[in-house]
């Protein structure tokens, strides 16, 4: 019972830790392709008024899409992660 719970504790700070990583460069990802697509730095407050809706809509879906994506896989990697340095 204990090496389930201590696997399980690894599988979670694990996925803590790489979802972090993988939010922060999802984030500087987006930030990086908006500029160059739109040629305007990424919108940085969404409600201002400068930034028309049409931007902030988009922004903000490609934004969470990519974060989706992001914490999907750094799931999966932490699980994978933990099965290969567990003993079998």
């Amino acid at each position: 019972m204990a090496d389930t719970e201590d696997q399980t504790l690894a599988v979670k700070v694990g996925t803590v830790a790489l979802t972090f990583a993988a939010g922060w460069a999802a984030q500087k990802l987006v930030t990086f392709v908006w500029a160059k697509a739109t040629g305007h730095d990424a919108p940085k407050d969404l409600d201002d008024e400068e930034v028309g809706i049409v931007s902030a809509v988009t922004f903000a879906a490609v934004a969470a899409g990519v974060g989706v994506l992001a914490r999907r896989f750094a799931g999966r990697g932490a699980k994978r992660f933990v099965a290969r340095l567990s003993p079998r």
